[in-house]
């Protein structure tokens, strides 16, 4: 785990060097080790290390080939470098370090871009400088589990780790309002925005050459079909076991102690299942919330004692809850998340004890464990029985269907199944909350939100069209982002076995009814629980890292609210209407809680602060 810029440009350039210094102080956090600049006439790379594998200089960054023609910074792990070196090795070359960086660079020089990234199983950004062709290489991992984003301006082009390191260096213009729309909608930014102009978020599974001024960009790598493996279920779990002992066992390479979280949940329960039975000595940490209703410290103690695995608490302070300074430092971009602050506290807890840590991300997401996605499911199965004309008629029929109280939870079900993709993406109350406030600003209004404008379809095969739209939108842009900006802000390596290529792969082949067999969520990981864990394990619901935040604001975080109402740039700059922190600050007190988008606004008015400084002050 690292932070990475560059710039490069079509002639010499005077102020390459000055922006990538920028970049890269601003990327201090990601990578406390050691710090690296390397320029050619027309490029310069920029790192921040954080050491994971070689610990010593050989492993430094930028890595240059032996004759200085090529140069590469590089952020994550590749789980496989050390296969991927003997292959290298047997044809010839020598290697002067332990690193994947060094894999990395051989293999592009003796194998090329395309035939790189093909073998390559692991999370990973980075980028190559090939000063011969003149040519800058961005890649980003197949899931988009590392950031990555670009510039491009007049012949230049410049890369970071992060959107602020970037605008740090001046690259990228105001505030974009498309990017604005997005975050009032989700309390994040998608992939197709930057919160600011004019900065491209490199998309997952992609590769971005610039040659010259000319810029490519292409996919190198979807996941299969479902239903493209037709398997038993007992089939599909034993396969499921081994592909997962084998992403797990790949992620305890490091040089530096590994840990793993162990929570009340099954995937957590999982990984720790794997560790005991590959016989890896390491600490496995649950995080204790004592008196939180939340707290899942009691059933993780149970999950230990079921497998005979060691474990160790740690207790958050309760008396500090985390701050929303924490939220806006650790995330270059505008991040409302409220189990963030969760994951903040987490990694802030563990990281005097781990620098590597395996977590159990990914797995709702592919062997489908959220309630949403049954729900999906059974729409297409009403859509798969209704006549196609049905869906053309919905729109008139749904506001007298939906004034019978008894109906309205049926309606939501014939929204998913009559309109498919199109219901699903507006089911958001988001963007609607302020709405129907009328609070959204000159800057914003007449504006539409792409998600809302889809086209209604029947939702036959709404369950894999949501998914692919979840994956390139949400997964990353929120689930990504959280993990990767709190493990960075403490400097540590996230690791999820469950973010694995080939099990990501295989599960998603899997038919949608295996995965969600009998009505089960995440059926298939459940019955690996059921029969190595224990089957009161396996029969727990999906709780979370809660963060009461609406609580917060009416209580312990009102003087934030306070002062958002009564010196707001969000106001003053046109994206809110005069007043609207004032209005929201009265109904607080009336009601005592606060609404879970007043949170957004929160955070955005902070970021807005945080960015702003100099005009904040000049108007006190």
């Amino acid at each position: 785990m690292c932070g990475i810029a560059g710039f490069a440009s079509v002639g010499e350039s005077h102020h390459g060097m000055e922006a990538v210094r920028a970049m890269v102080s601003d990327l201090a956090r990601r990578g406390p080790d050691s710090e690296g600049i390397e320029r050619w006439p027309r490029a310069v790379l920029g790192h921040r290390r954080l050491a994971i594998i070689d610990l010593s200089d050989a492993g430094r960054q930028p890595m240059l080939s032996e004759d200085g023609r090529l140069g590469l910074v590089f952020n994550g792990c590749v789980y496989n470098f050390q296969e991927l070196r003997k292959e290298l090795e047997k044809s010839g070359r020598r290697f002067r370090s332990h690193t994947d960086t060094e894999v990395l660079l051989q293999g592009y020089d003796a194998w090329g871009i395309d035939k790189l990234v093909s073998r390559l199983r692991g999370m990973f950004a980075f980028a190559i400088w090939d000063d011969r062709a003149r040519r800058l290489t961005l890649v980003r991992d197949r899931l988009g589990v590392k950031p990555l984003i670009y510039a491009e301006r007049g012949g230049e082009i410049a890369f970071a780790s992060t959107v602020r390191a970037l605008h740090e260096a001046g690259f990228g213009g105001d505030v974009s309002p498309e990017a604005m729309l997005e975050f009032f909608e989700f309390g994040w930014v998608s992939d197709d925005h930057a919160i600011y102009s004019g900065l491209h978020k490199v998309p997952a599974a992609t590769i971005v050459e610039w040659e010259n001024g000319q810029i490519r960009e292409r996919c190198y790598w979807s996941p299969a079909e479902a239903g493209a493996r037709k398997l038993s279920f007992d089939d599909a779990v034993e396969q499921t076991e081994q592909l997962l002992l084998e992403a797990v066992r790949l992620r305890l390479i490091a040089d530096v102690p590994v840990g793993s979280l162990l929570s009340g949940g099954i995937d957590s329960a999982l990984i720790a299942w794997a560790l005991s039975k590959i016989g890896a000595d390491l600490t496995l940490f649950t995080v204790a919330t004592p008196g939180d209703p939340a707290d899942e410290s009691p059933a993780a103690a149970e999950t230990a004692r079921l497998l005979g695995v060691p474990h160790e608490v740690v207790e958050l302070d309760p008396r500090r809850q985390p701050a929303l300074e924490d939220v806006v430092a650790a995330y270059g971009e505008p991040f409302a998340c409220s189990s963030a602050l969760g994951m903040l506290q987490v990694c802030q807890a563990v990281k005097p004890k781990a620098t590597v840590l395996l977590t159990g991300d990914g797995g709702d997401d592919v062997f489908l464990g959220y309630t949403h996605h049954a729900k999906y499911l059974q729409a297409q199965r009403v859509a798969r029985l209704l006549p196609e004309a049905a869906a053309s008629l919905w729109p008139a029929m749904r506001p007298a269907v939906s004034a019978i109280p008894a109906l309205r939870r049926p309606v939501h079900l014939m929204d998913f199944a009559m309109l498919g993709l199109a219901g699903a993406a507006r089911a958001h109350e988001g963007l609607q909350y302020h709405e129907q406030r009328g609070i959204l600003g000159d800057r914003l209004r007449g504006l539409l939100l792409s998600h809302r404008n889809l086209r209604p379809t029947p939702g036959r095969t709404l369950l894999r069209d949501f998914l692919v739209y979840e994956r390139r939108t949400r997964f990353v842009a929120e689930y990504m982002t959280k993990v990767d900006g709190a493990a960075m802000h403490y400097a540590i390596e996230a690791r999820s076995p469950f973010l694995d290529q080939e099990l990501w792969n295989f599960a998603a082949s899997l038919p949608h009814e295996l995965r969600l067999r009998g009505g089960e969520l995440k059926a298939v990981l459940r019955e690996i629980v059921r029969r190595r864990v224990g089957p009161h394990v396996a029969s727990r619901r999906k709780q979370g890292f809660t963060i009461p935040v609406s609580n917060w604001l009416a209580g312990s975080w009102r003087p934030q609210l306070e002062l958002a109402a009564s010196e707001s740039l969000l106001e003053s700059e046109g994206w809110l209407v005069k007043g609207s922190f004032e209005r929201a600050l009265q109904e607080v007190r009336r009601e005592n809680r606060a609404a879970q988008q007043l949170w957004s606004l929160v955070v955005l008015e902070g970021w807005m602060r945080a960015v702003r400084p100099a005009r904040v002050g000049s108007r006190k």
